[in-house]
């Protein structure tokens, strides 16, 4: 995990940067709020630990610059503990909140959530696919149209998922029946034709003229999100 420290006051910067490296962490630092915008938006971190109180840009301004182009989790650091001060951190997109002098310990811990919070969500977006009104959760393994979850067989489910995976990618039906059911499937190519108009009848508006679930005449099936 990265992490990018930003601080005008460098014996601090210094002291935390040795404390995360401890755990494992790959630390940047910086010492003020325009460098930090700048770092945020040519690095990928994973993490950004922000102090409001800084030169050239203070923390408030860099972490409302930086939610315009990343979703970042943003530790604010302070030395005021008004509650005002908190919430018009939060107002800016901060992720959490700690007013100096804090214990280490403390702030790895807020690090740790936040990383598995930003992890969880990082997981549950790559488990859904959605094209207009339909989409998927690839983790239980359920399609959903319109809001309504829809029955699919297993076979079923493993075909609409392939293809919604690699959208415009245009498959044969030898393609679809190795990948689907197997190199040793005893049935013929007209299943993967079976399969595919029961999940147009189960997952299109209008089968006839499907959106989605497309032919390439000749040639095979696509997915078109």
């Amino acid at each position: 995990m990265k992490i990018l420290v930003v601080d005008d006051e460098k014996t601090l910067v210094k002291g935390i940067k040795f404390n995360l490296e401890n755990e494992g962490y790959a630390v940047e630092c910086a010492y003020d709020g325009a460098a930090a915008v700048e770092l945020a938006r040519d690095v990928g971190y994973d993490l950004i630990i922000l102090d409001v109180m800084m030169p050239e840009l203070d923390g408030r301004e860099a972490c409302l610059r930086i939610r315009e182009f990343s979703n970042v989790p943003i530790i604010m650091l302070t030395a005021k503990g008004e509650d005002s001060d908190k919430l018009m951190g939060f107002e800016c997109g901060a992720d959490d909140y700690l007013t100096k002098p804090f214990n280490i310990l403390e702030l790895k811990a807020r690090i740790r959530a936040l990383l598995r919070r930003a992890a969880g969500t990082q997981r549950a977006q790559a488990s859904a696919l959605t094209a207009g009104n339909l989409s998927l959760n690839t983790e239980e393994r359920v399609a959903v149209r319109d809001g309504k979850t829809i029955d699919l067989t297993a076979k079923e489910y493993d075909l609409i998922e392939l293809l919604m995976k690699n959208p415009r990618r245009v498959y044969s039906r030898e393609n679809l029946m190795n990948i689907v059911w197997g190199y040793h499937y005893a049935g013929d190519f007209r299943t993967v034709d079976v399969h595919i108009r029961r999940l147009r009848e189960k997952l299109e508006e209008n089968p006839a003229a499907p959106e989605h679930i497309m032919t390439k005449w000749g040639v095979g099936y696509y997915f078109k999100a």
